[in-house]
């Protein structure tokens, strides 16, 4: 009887993923799970004046995380060591999907002190200058579904694919079985503009003479010197390409050639090793870069087309996270009958 139940639950487990798989990639259905507040403390919670607590706090799938009146925009969870100068009341609210809002509040009491009520505006700050040119520098989030994706608005309409191959190239068209489990299921690079297309953030860090890009998946970068006017000839093609930046006016304007053949393009497309890819990063304002991409590749598509997004600055991240990706299992035997 235990082996005939332990039979049942693993049959009904395997035919839970193969529903999932056909109803929407994991990464969409990761993106529409609602947030949890799972702690939110302070430790203690009564002190003296002049002494310390530490505010501690865990979400689960939170899209923002803010506390106020500080520290303001955080992680996902984390600790904060602060000295309040008067009793306080923290409040912690997480955003998610389908418009969910969630609060906790946690009040730490100051000996003798009043408590105080606090009308906190988000800090302005103004992009400070590198070389002559405005600093890129930060980590941004991607544009893949977790942060609204292909249908985010922008501009006002919605940004489309708008890539038409060329008659005869029909092979560079991406079509998935019923068994694949996805783009990103074998852990190789993402070539570009694909590294912006994954749910993990990415981060800038600008030099006098050259631009970095680290991508969080699958722990990626990229060596952008700006002092260079052209490619070196004969290129050996790679995932990510040769990459040459220059400015301009405020505009850091990517040039990148020399891929291989092995990536894929936002919207189901491969490509040849012929691709070139432009890309031009503006920073709006201290909060959003501006991003415009021309991917052009005359063996596969009719003609050029662009790309446009709005990346929103992580003010909560100082740098990118490690992430190691291992594919050493076949998943087929997940969608079985």
């Amino acid at each position: 009887m235990r082996i005939d139940r332990l039979r049942a639950i693993a049959a009904l487990a395997v035919s839970l993923c193969s529903l999932a798989a056909a109803q929407a990639p994991a990464y969409q259905q990761a993106a529409r799970l609602p947030p949890r507040i799972m702690t939110f403390t302070a430790k203690p919670e009564s002190i003296q004046p002049g002494q310390s607590f530490t505010l501690e706090w865990r979400t689960e799938n939170p899209t923002t995380a803010k506390i106020d009146p500080e520290p303001g925009v955080v992680t996902a969870r984390g600790s904060k060591v602060l000295t309040p100068s008067a009793t306080t009341t923290y409040t912690l609210t997480v955003t998610g999907p389908a418009n969910a809002v969630l609060t906790k509040a946690v009040t730490v009491t100051v000996a003798g002190t009043q408590p105080i009520t606090s009308n906190a505006q988000p800090e302005k700050k103004e992009i400070r200058q590198i070389g002559g040119h405005p600093d890129l520098s930060g980590v941004y989030n991607s544009s893949s579904i977790n942060f609204g994706g292909a249908g985010a608005q922008v501009r006002g309409q919605r940004d489309p694919i708008t890539a038409t191959l060329k008659p005869g190239a029909e092979k560079y068209k991406v079509v998935r079985g019923p068994t694949d489990t996805g783009l990103y299921a074998d852990c190789m690079p993402t070539g570009v503009p694909g590294a912006y297309f994954v749910p993990y953030q990415w981060q800038i860090v600008e030099g006098i003479d050259r631009v970095i890009i680290m991508y969080e998946y699958p722990h990626l970068f990229r060596t952008i010197p700006t002092n260079v006017s052209a490619h070196q000839v004969d290129l050996d093609p790679t995932w990510m390409g040769d990459s040459i930046g220059h400015w301009e006016g405020d505009t850091l304007v990517v040039d990148t050639i020399g891929f291989n053949d092995k990536t894929e393009l936002p919207g189901g497309f491969k490509h040849s090793e012929a691709l070139h890819v432009v890309e031009r990063f503006h920073r709006i304002d201290y909060d959003n870069l501006e991003w415009d991409a021309t991917i052009d590749d005359p063996n596969v598509f009719t003609q050029p087309w662009k790309m446009h997004r709005v990346f929103p600055l992580r003010r909560d991240l100082d740098k990118v996270g490690e992430f190691v990706c291992e594919n050493n299992r076949d998943y087929k035997d997940l969608f079985k009958k």
